[in-house]
């Protein structure tokens, strides 16, 4: 008589804090094996690996692995997972919710989040509701990798340059409308390098046409219109105590300013070392953060089963029903020169 061997499968569910992570081990019938807590740190890290290995040697187990927060919080535990091997699964966190909705355990704890990470290994291949719950992680190459990292990072100052912008803008209003005023943007590197040119505003007033001119960016143009503004300038007095702020926020724009050129610069050299990016980029109406960033987030097709799957990742299609703009993700996906989804 044969003997049928199935292989087996160690099913971990990770779920993830900012100081420490809950992990639930079990067996690929759905049985807890075992139940732990890590630190965020190299040392329980080196733990985690060294327990689920034991665990794995124990039954001759496979290793996948679903964790809560990838990306965030998960890091860098995230790519040592990869860098060893194992399957590594993203656990979409609205989904997850659902799932709990339906399937309610006790009150929220870490301790339950996991095992409930660990059923879906279980439960997504038999019920809709588990599915696209668990998405697959492969690992990136270099170039895609860094491109995520420059875009994310990117993105994280025009954000903050857009707050310090507004703040920048609503205080000028409020302590010299007419300085304000000058500008049609107080974006404008001219404008910024003018206002930064003393610490405290009130001193523009008074400065000399040959100091205004050692301002770069700043031309016979803009100096007229200056020298207008000095002969009327007035101020609230609110600038006693707000002019370093104005200047501080003036001065942070100027170096978002540096800090994202030189972001989107080596983001533009990164891309011709992409496959990805370098197609993307063919298409009409993506530019080079656009390409980039596509290129950073999806790294490989082979992360998605399908376009739906694609198109939920990239937020173009909604979480209940995936309706996909199947005309704009087949055009990524056929730059792509993979085989087009069925």
């Amino acid at each position: 008589m044969t003997t049928i061997y199935t292989p087996t499968e160690l099913q971990i569910g990770i779920d993830v804090g900012s100081l420490n992570h809950f992990v639930a081990i079990s067996d690929n019938s759905g049985n807890i094996i075992k139940e732990f807590e890590i630190t965020h740190t190299q040392k329980g890290f080196d733990n985690f690996f060294k327990i689920i290995e034991k665990e794995a040697r124990k039954i001759d187990a496979t290793i996948s692995i679903a964790m809560e927060g990838y990306n965030g919080w998960a890091r860098p535990l995230d790519s040592q997972i990869l860098k060893r091997g194992y399957k590594l699964y993203n656990v979409n966190n609205v989904k997850l919710a659902r799932f709990k909705e339906i399937f309610p355990a006790a009150a929220k704890t870490d301790s339950i989040d996991a095992r409930k990470i660990v059923e879906l290994f279980s439960l997504q291949k038999y019920l809709p509701v588990s599915k696209k719950v668990l998405q697959e992680i492969k690992p990136s190459d270099d170039v895609n990798q860094k491109l995520k990292k420059l875009t994310r990072r990117r993105k994280q100052l025009v954000n903050e340059k857009v707050a310090i912008s507004n703040r920048f803008s609503s205080d000028l209003q409020a302590v010299a409308p007419d300085l304000k005023a000058i500008t049609k943007s107080i974006d404008n590197l001219w404008f910024l390098r003018f206002i930064t040119f003393e610490t405290d505003i009130r001193n523009l007033a008074r400065l000399k046409e040959t100091n205004i001119l050692e301002i770069k960016y700043l031309g016979v143009k803009t100096l007229s219109i200056i020298q207008k503004w000095q002969r009327d300038a007035t101020f609230s007095d609110e600038l006693e105590y707000t002019a370093h702020m104005i200047y501080d926020d003036a001065i942070r724009l100027l170096e978002l300013k540096d800090k994202i050129s030189e972001l989107t610069k080596q983001v533009d050299t990164l891309i011709s070392d992409s496959t990805i990016a370098t197609k993307i980029k063919t298409i009409p109406g993506f530019g080079t953060i656009s390409a980039g960033e596509l290129a950073g987030e999806i790294s490989t097709l082979k992360r998605f089963e399908n376009e739906g799957s694609l198109a939920l990742y990239l937020g173009m299609t909604n979480l209940d029903k995936v309706w996909v703009n199947k005309k704009a993700v087949s055009e990524i996906y056929q730059q792509i020169d993979m085989q087009k989804w069925q």
